[in-house]
């Protein structure tokens, strides 16, 4: 049998240490003092002039490289830590502005320290202290020597204050610094627990190399061995988990991931020979091959782990094994046992020898004397401990009135009181969110004002109709002068023919045509969706909205005639239900009025007994007025059992169910009217602003055909006098060299006087001012009033297919594609044409007058690409 000590614990004391946190230097000195003499006095600042001092030098001491002797780096944290406790009951540190505002804390983080907190908070610096605590005492508990049963067993306790000060900072600390908008993870409540986990593990192995020196049982190591490996295993859990995955270096990862391994595998070698001596075989070999397992995998990712644990993983596996062999040969020729799988096994026995120190006596600052005169004197103490007791029976008995009220709403919305007793006489009322909505809709003009609306869709197409028209006419008398000329002066005509110049004018317009013509069919679904769904959005009109409503009526037959009876002995509940409610009311302003008027200070400072009977005697003044609270919430509970049973025989009386049922459905067909009025009016919003928008890109083309007729009218006279001179016998040698009549904006050689030239250039360079958005023509046009010319542009799918009811009938803006500008005459034929009528600017001021209806323009200048060259 192979002996205990051939194990690993004589080479595994190998275990972490916490490096501190590092800050910056502040000043403590100056603010506290600033502060004493604004809120105390200049003389109370001198007179605590050696406690700011001593604060000063503490501060200083932990901003200084850390002391060689771990002791006396543990005192002064100690210390430091009692005096912030103090600190923050006396002195406000916070960004507010009557606080004490300037003091920054700075920390790193103790394991990235590119990472760092900055807070206006002394929460952040306890926070710190007690990590760097917990960190010190760890590098304690490193120190000593662990080669002898003195020195592990000095370290273990030095292990479990550090485990004492990690949980100390996760329970009391860690939250609160971790509520600034500056903090770093090892503050984390999660970092916290872990190295307490951390702590624990190094205390207990400390415990279990103990143990084996002593040369207990196997099975007591065994438990204490595996307790190890628990500690260890958490440790790594919390490792592995958000915020601490990535933030440690895999040296760590990897040194808590062996010692889980290493001390579970540790517990299988003990309770293997535990085993052996019970002659327990089977168990045996399947807690020896647990182990080995356990090993074998672990040691594919020990990558990083120090080559000291390596070597006892090493070592103990060589004891497993041999021990297996040795168990699987006396099973094969004595026992001849079936051995169990190691799943199927119970979880080792563990035993915990270590716990986390309780630090409280070690941090209680109560017994400083530091900033001992700011502190209240004995009788504001007690006053302060007296009040606590008296805002707790506040507090209790505020909460049951509250809770009273709360109970008497849900039980009363439960048995739809007082509302079937206010529809019996004729007081309807409808939920408030669904009375808010049909009130909503009503205002802006309901069903009835849907037909005004409509009109205005009309009245928009038809001015979009006209305005196509108009423009369609300028192009057409344009062309027929020049095909007169064309055709008077034959090829002495040498200009462009305009259907070659306004093929791309054209297309726009066939394609205005065209989505003026989807336009109109979506226009005539809308009409149609009205027309269909005006019965059931007539309940909208009515005003007020209750009296839709179904009524509760008395029955038409009755045996005994007692209704009225019944709804009066309800109503009676009811009134005697309210009553209790305003008793509660009245109570509670009468606790608030007790409190406000409880003060016992001059008591305290007279007495001379004991404060524990003042406060029993003081206290019991509110003895009575609790009793009334419980006594109203008694009656108030009573009560509404009574009434649950009257409302029963209510609406059996009155039948109750088939009213709410009524009810309930002309609830759903407000509702239904509500969601398909708000369609309808959303369609139509949706047509109104389409045609608004077509209107501006169809006056903004309008005024190009307008440009265009202009240069075409000014070039046309300058041609008829180059012919007139041809035909006159006038040669004009420059006229020859240039060939045919120079492009519209190219630079022409003319005799013509420079006043002439300047003239015709601003005729040119200012065209008319843009035709209003609806406004008849001055003079009668060729072909106005007449239906539009056939516009031959390939017709584009319909956009409109969609149900009206499905979403808007009319095309969004980013359907359409930009059409590319023309370059007839060499540069854009057009200035300040580009892009589809849907993305037309907003109205510029001064252009043009508002349209007659004011619904106002999506598309921004910016968004547009109308005078984007």
């Amino acid at each position: 049998m192979a002996s205990a000590s051939s194990s690993s614990a004589t080479v595994t004391n190998l275990m972490l240490a916490i490096y501190e946190k590092k800050t910056n230097s502040i000043d403590l000195y100056r603010p506290l003092r600033q502060y004493i003499c604004f809120t105390y006095s200049e003389r109370e600042a001198v007179n605590l002039e050696d406690d700011l001092s001593t604060v000063k030098t503490l501060r200083s001491d932990i901003e200084r490289v850390p002391d060689p002797a771990p002791t006396t780096r543990r005192d002064l944290l100690t210390s430091y830590f009692k005096a912030l406790c103090l600190i923050e009951t006396r002195f406000p540190i916070s960004s507010d502005r009557d606080h004490i505002n300037s003091i920054q804390f700075t920390w790193f983080d103790a394991f990235k320290q590119k990472q760092k907190a900055v807070q206006q908070n002394i929460h952040l610096e306890k926070a710190a202290i007690l990590f760097n605590l917990g960190a010190v005492y760890s590098q304690i508990g490193l120190s000593y020597d662990r080669a002898t049963v003195e020195g592990r067993r000095q370290a273990s306790h030095a292990f479990i204050a550090a485990a004492g000060s990690f949980a100390f900072l996760r329970d009391n600390a860690s939250t609160k610094a971790s509520m600034g908008n500056s903090t770093t993870v090892d503050l984390s409540v999660e970092c916290a627990g872990m190295l307490e986990r951390l702590m624990l593990a190094q205390a207990q192995e400390c415990v279990f190399e103990n143990t084996i020196a002593k040369g207990s049982t196997p099975g007591v190591c065994a438990k204490i061995s595996r307790q190890v490996g628990l500690y260890y295993e958490e440790a790594l859990a919390a490792l592995n988990a958000a915020p601490l995955k990535d933030h440690f270096e895999k040296a760590w990862i990897a040194h808590v991931q062996l010692k889980a391994a290493l001390f579970y595998a540790e517990a299988c070698y003990r309770y293997g020979l535990e085993l052996h001596e019970k002659e327990e075989i089977a168990e045996e070999i399947a807690r020896l091959r647990s182990g080995v397992s356990t090993l074998t995998e672990t040691k594919k990712s020990s990558k990083g782990a120090p080559a000291q644990l390596l070597d006892a993983i090493s070592k103990l596996e060589v004891n497993l094994n041999r021990n297996l062999e040795r168990a699987m040969k006396e099973n094969d020729r004595v026992y001849l046992m079936r051995v169990p799988s190691p799943s199927s096994l119970p979880p080792l026995p563990a035993f915990s020898m270590v716990k986390s120190m309780q630090m409280n006596d070690v941090l209680d600052a109560s017994k400083e004397k530091i900033f001992a005169s700011l502190v209240p004197d004995s009788s504001a103490k007690a006053l302060s401990r007296y009040t606590e007791m008296a805002d707790d029976v506040i507090r209790t008995q505020a909460e049951k009135l509250q809770q009273g009220s709360e109970l008497t709403r849900v039980r009363l919305k439960e048995m739809d009181l007082p509302d079937s007793i206010l529809a019996l006489e004729g007081n309807f009322s409808l939920p408030e969110d669904l009375k808010n909505e049909v009130e909503k809709v009503q205002a802006s003009g309901g069903p009835a004002g849907l037909e005004g609306e409509l009109q205005q869709l009309r009245d928009l197409r038809r001015v979009n109709q006209e305005l196509l028209v108009q423009t369609e006419e300028l192009l057409q008398k344009e062309a027929a002068e020049d095909a007169q000329f064309r055709s008077q002066f034959g090829t002495r005509w040498t200009r462009p023919q305009s259907s070659t110049l306004t093929k791309t004018l054209q297309e726009r317009l066939n394609k205005f045509a065209a989505n003026l013509k989807q336009a109109g069919e979506s226009d005539v679904r809308i009409e149609r969706s009205v027309r269909e769904h005006a019965s059931l959005m007539s309940i909208l009109n009515h005003r007020p909205i209750e009296a839709a409503l179904p009524s509760l009526s008395r029955p038409i037959m009755s045996l005994d005639a007692n209704e009225d009876a019944i709804v009066g002995a309800l109503k009676q509940s009811l009134r005697q239900l309210e009553t209790l409610g305003a008793q509660r009311a009245g109570l509670e302003d009468m606790l608030k009025e007790m409190k406000r008027k409880d003060d016992i200070l001059p008591k305290l400072m007279t007495s001379t007994g004991s404060y524990e009977d003042l406060f029993r005697k003081e206290i019991a003044k509110y003895d009575h007025i609790c009793e009334e609270i419980a006594q109203n919430i008694e009656a108030q509970e009573q009560l509404l059992m009574q009434i649950q049973v009257q409302n029963e025989e209510f609406g059996a009386v009155f039948n109750l169910e088939d009213y709410k049922a009524s009810r309930e459905k002309c609830y759903k067909q407000i509702q239904a009217a509500l969601a398909k009025c708000k369609e309808i009016k959303e369609n139509i919003n949706e047509g109104l602003k389409f045609y608004v928008t077509l209107q501006d890109a169809i006056n903004n083309i309008k005024q190009q055909c307008s440009d265009f007729v202009m240069t075409r009218n000014i070039q046309c006279r300058e041609m008829m006098e180059d012919v007139q001179r041809q035909m006159a016998g006038f040669n004009f040698q420059d006229r020859e060299s240039t060939g045919p009549y120079p492009s519209v904006g190219q630079p022409r050689q003319n005799p013509r006087s420079s006043t002439q030239q300047l003239t015709e250039s601003q005729s040119i360079s200012h065209p008319s001012p843009q035709t209003p958005y609806y406004r008849p023509p001055e003079q009668p046009m060729h072909g106005y009033g007449h239906p539009p010319p056939p516009y031959t542009a390939p017709q584009q799918p319909s956009p409109y297919h969609v149900p009206p009811s499905t979403g808007a009938p009319y095309p969004p803006p980013h359907a359409q594609q930009h059409a590319p500008v023309g370059h007839e005459y060499g540069q854009p034929a057009y200035p300040g044409w580009r892009g589809p009528y849907y993305n037309a600017p907003a109205e510029q001021s001064g252009s043009h007058p508002r349209p007659p209806y004011t619904i106002p323009n999506p598309y921004h200048p910016h968004q547009s690409g109308y005078y984007k060259q």
